[in-house]
């Protein structure tokens, strides 16, 4: 991210609008905090230097958890506040949320001893307020169709609950949301400079795609730059030596399916970290992560062959039939800015955010306030964003009161429970569409799905076929709802139908929607 503190003004469109709030970031946390913030009335504007998510908060697992092995680092707030947060999620987004059973193989002079195992369970069952998920159980896998894939060394598992999420979708369905209730959200947008003056902070942007720039006024500042995070206040703040963030390497593979149904796996390795063998889009196994530190620049973090090869080792010591290289359909690789606590490895870094607020110290020069937003993960943005509200409220006045838990996402009014009747509702309003097309509209869009269909009598209607079960429609509705610019952001981020379109049917997307930037 190049930020510099600038001394002059670029030639550019100064907006005349002061707001509120100006976010750096359109990750998890950044869209979080635009959206909670502009729920409350305040006046918001967001700059993402690329696409939303195209950074850390899209390179996740993709879990809505607690964090079990937290526990043994006794994190217990984190992984208390997790456990709340997995049911007030799934309600939030039923359509890109849903409950998840992880299957935990065990055998004797394993890794762990079974009563510790038990007894972090245990925790896991009773600290967070669970009401809809079911609890821990244990399996026979001799018995159990869980043990099928397995190697027969593992003839008994405990099975608890989680929650997966599709991680792209909730970080862009957070700025839409934001973007209707009034925020100002700014994609491929990037900040040049930032500086206080007369009491506000004057913030320069250019877009990276038209070269335009302006200038914006905004009573307080928000970095929530993630991996760029520490590269903000050393530009803001002269700190040139800030150190706030330790950027660790997460990478994982995806193969073509090892197993069949919709349970996932937490598999334990020797040198004492785990990995996880999920149900990936219906014909895949997405296999990860791993914890490294990273030193580089997180815009060009890919996964090592190092990496690739420790994926695969590790998760064919579970699995009957090994996991190679040649089985790898899709890699990819994030960097995760977590808050430097100064544990020694980089798994052991704290996964906790800390929320830390700059320049209240009165005089003039320093009455903008910045606040930084250092770590946090998918399954804590909303608490983060409440507590991020509460700081705000401390620096420019209160506004309105917390109203996130009980809300929900853009197409997720729907109950927690109630993802097959809306498939069934989809199916009856459009019965031209393949079942298992109506379920994956279902999955992305939710009750919006009617909205890009409109008035579709048939497949006809839905436009130009770009491979798979893409069409046209779904891809301008994309343009103009979700700010999808690419064929990389359409098969990517807002859908993962890059699994499986050809590089050509991708190339004929991406001329597509070049005509229609050009057109526009």
């Amino acid at each position: 991210m190049d930020f510099i503190l600038s001394t002059k003004s670029l030639e550019n469109r100064v907006g005349s609008q002061t707001f509120d709030l100006f976010v750096i970031g359109g990750g998890i946390n950044g869209c979080g905090i635009a959206r909670d913030a502009a729920g409350r009335g305040y006046s918001v504007a967001l700059a993402e230097m690329n696409d939303f998510a195209s950074g850390t908060s899209s390179g996740a697992t993709k879990l809505i958890h607690g964090g079990l092995r937290y526990l043994e680092h006794y994190e217990f707030r984190l992984v208390r506040e997790s456990l709340m947060e997995r049911e007030v999620l799934w309600a939030m987004a039923p359509h890109i949320i849903w409950p998840m059973r992880f299957v935990l193989p065990y055998h004797k002079g394993g890794i762990r001893p079974a009563w510790l195992i038990r007894l972090g369970l245990f925790l896991y069952d009773h600290l967070g307020g669970r009401k809809l998920l079911p609890p821990t159980s244990v399996l026979d896998m001799r018995r159990d169709a869980a043990g099928k894939p397995l190697k027969a060394l593992f003839t008994k598992a405990f099975e608890y609950s989680d929650g997966w999420v599709d991680d792209a979708r909730m970080v862009v369905l957070n700025a839409r949301d934001a973007a209707d209730k009034g925020a100002l959200i700014m994609p491929r947008t990037k900040v040049v400079s930032a500086r206080r003056e007369n009491g506000l902070w004057v913030v320069e942007t250019v877009d990276t795609l038209s070269g335009r720039s302006e200038t914006h006024q905004a009573r307080m500042l928000v970095n929530a730059a993630g991996p760029w995070v520490d590269h903000v206040i050393r530009a803001a703040f002269g700190q040139n030596e800030a150190r706030h963030v330790r950027l660790v390497q997460g990478s994982h593979i995806v193969v073509r399916k090892k197993f069949d149904g919709p349970k996932a796996y937490f598999f334990q390795n020797p040198d004492n970290r785990i990995i996880f063998a999920i149900p990936y889009e219906d014909d895949f196994t997405l296999i990860g992560t791993t914890d490294r530190d990273y030193g580089g620049d997180p815009k060009d973090v890919r996964i090592s062959a190092e990496e690739t090869d420790y994926l695969c080792k590790a998760a064919s010591e579970y699995f009957k039939e090994p996991v190679t290289a040649d089985d790898i359909v899709w890699t990819y690789s994030a960097v995760r800015p977590l808050f430097d606590d100064g544990a020694s490895k980089a798994q052991e870094a704290t996964r906790d955010y800390v929320l830390k607020l700059e320049g209240k110290d009165g005089s003039e020069a320093n009455a903008a306030p910045l606040l930084n937003v250092f770590g946090g993960k998918l399954t804590t943005y909303r608490r983060l964003s409440e507590h991020a509200l509460e700081k705000i409220g401390e620096a420019i006045g209160m506004r309105g009161s917390p109203w996130t838990a009980k809300s929900h996402l853009p197409g997720g009014d729907f109950p927690a429970q109630g993802f097959e009747a809306e498939v069934a509702r989809l199916q009856a309003a459009y019965p031209f569409l393949a079942p298992a097309h109506a379920r994956r509209l279902t999955r992305r869009y939710g009750t919006k799905a009617t909205i890009l269909l409109g008035k579709a009598a048939s497949t006809a209607d839905l436009g130009r076929h770009f491979g798979s079960d893409l069409y046209e429609a779904e891809v301008r509705y994309l343009m103009q709802h979700e700010w999808a610019f690419t064929a990389e952001d359409v098969l990517w981020r807002r859908s993962k139908k890059g699994l499986y379109l050809s590089k050509d049917e991708a190339a004929a997307l991406e001329s597509f929607l070049q005509a229609e930037r050009i057109a526009a």
